[in-house]
C-alpha cells in the first residue's frame, strides 16, 4: 500500500486503475448530499514555496469537499523559512496534520519530508516530478478516449527535461500509452526516466517536433521557463522556439487530435491564441480534472479509501 505521492511511482497498474475509478465516482457525486467525506476530522497542511493558482484552488477545495480542514502554510513565513530543519519540521507537524500537500523547489526536500513524516506526503510540484497533474493527464485521456490507452499516441512538445515531461513518461508508460518527446538536445528527457520499465508503454525522443507529432491522438505543452528558470529566459524561448504548439503543427496530427496544456499558458510562446481557442483544446476541462483527481489521491492516501 502507498505511503506517499512523492514522484509517481508509487503508483502501479492496479493503483492506477483504482484512481482513475474512483476519480470518476468523486466527480460524478460532487456535490451529491451522498458524496463520501473520508477526510471527517482530518486538518491537511499545504506548505507552498511556489506561486499557484490551480493547485492550491483545487487542493483547498478538494480538502473541503472531503469533509477536511485545509491549512495553509507559507514556507517563507513558516520556520523552515527561517532555518528549521525538514526532519524538526516533519516531527512536529506530524503531531498536528493527517497529511501535507507541498509545492517546492528541491525534489528532495519532498523526499526528505516523507522519510520523517508519520502521515501521508503528496508532492504538489517539484522542479523534478509533477505527479499529480501527470495522473490528472492520465485521467483526463481516459475520459476522452473513452477508457481506451492501447493504440493511443500523445506527443509533448517543448523542455523534455521539465518535470511534467519527468512525470508524464512515467504515467504514460504505466497507462500503456505511446508519447513521443519532441525536445531540442538541450532539452532532451532523462534517460533514466526514459527507460525506467512500469507499465506497458513506450517513451521515444527525436528533435523533430513534425515527426513527434504525426497521428498523435494527443498534444502536450508545456511552459518553457517555469518558476526558477527565469535567469535562462532568453535562452530557453530561443532554442525551444521551433517545438510551438501553433496550427501549422496540428495539421500533421490526426484530425481530430486533442490538445493538452497544464496551464499557466504562455500564450505566444509554447502555444498560441488561436490552438488555446480551437476545437481541439481540452485544457479546462483538463484542469478541472485537477481537483477531482486530487482529491482521489488524498482518499487514497489519507482517506482510507
Amino acid at each position: 500500500m502507498m505511503k506517499h505521492l512523492l514522484t509517481g511511482e508509487e503508483f502501479d497498474e492496479e493503483s492506477l486503475r483504482k484512481l482513475i475509478a474512483l476519480s470518476s465516482s468523486l466527480k460524478a457525486t460532487r456535490g451529491k448530499p451522498y458524496a463520501p467525506r473520508p477526510l471527517e476530522g482530518k486538518s491537511i497542511g499545504m506548505i507552498f514555496a511556489k506561486s499557484s493558482t490551480r493547485t492550491r484552488v483545487s487542493f483547498e477545495v478538494g480538502i473541503h469537499e472531503l469533509g477536511g480542514q485545509p491549512i495553509y502554510l507559507d514556507q517563507s513565513k513558516t520556520q523552515m523559512g527561517r532555518g528549521e530543519t525538514v526532519p524538526d519540521t516533519a516531527r512536529v507537524l506530524s503531531r498536528y496534520l493527517h497529511g501535507i500537500v507541498i509545492r517546492t523547489y528541491a525534489q528532495s526536500e519532498v523526499e526528505e519530508l516523507a522519510r520523517y513524516a508519520t502521515m501521508p506526503i503528496i508532492n504538489a510540484l517539484t522542479d523534478e516530478f509533477h505527479p499529480c497533474q501527470a495522473l490528472t493527464d492520465i485521467f483526463t485521456i481516459y475520459e476522452k478516449t473513452g477508457g481506451v490507452f492501447n493504440g493511443i499516441k500523445m506527443a509533448y512538445l517543448g523542455d523534455g527535461s521539465s518535470n511534467m515531461a519527468n512525470s508524464l513518461m512515467q504515467a504514460s508508460k504505466l497507462a500503456g500509452l505511446e508519447f513521443v518527446i519532441g525536445a531540442p538536445c538541450e532539452f532532451r528527457p532523462d534517460p533514466t526516466i526514459m527507460n525506467r520499465q512500469v507499465g506497458p508503454g513506450s517513451i521515444a525522443w527525436t528533435e523533430d517536433p513534425v515527426k513527434a507529432v504525426e497521428n498523435a491522438d494527443f498534444i502536450y505543452t508545456d511552459v518553457w521557463v517555469s518558476m526558477g528558470f527565469e535567469k535562462e529566459s532568453e535562452e530557453r524561448i530561443r532554442v525551444l522556439k521551433p517545438y510551438q504548439l501553433n496550427m501549422d503543427i496540428l495539421k500533421h496530427a490526426k484530425p481530430d487530435v486533442k490538445v493538452m496544456h497544464c496551464l499557466p499558458a504562455h500564450r505566444g510562446e509554447e502555444i498560441t491564441d488561436e490552438v488555446m481557442e480551437s476545437e481541439h483544446s481540452i485544457v479546462f476541462d483538463e484542469a478541472e480534472n485537477r481537483l477531482h483527481v486530487q482529491k482521489a489521491i488524498m482518499c487514497m492516501l489519507i482517506g482510507g479509501m
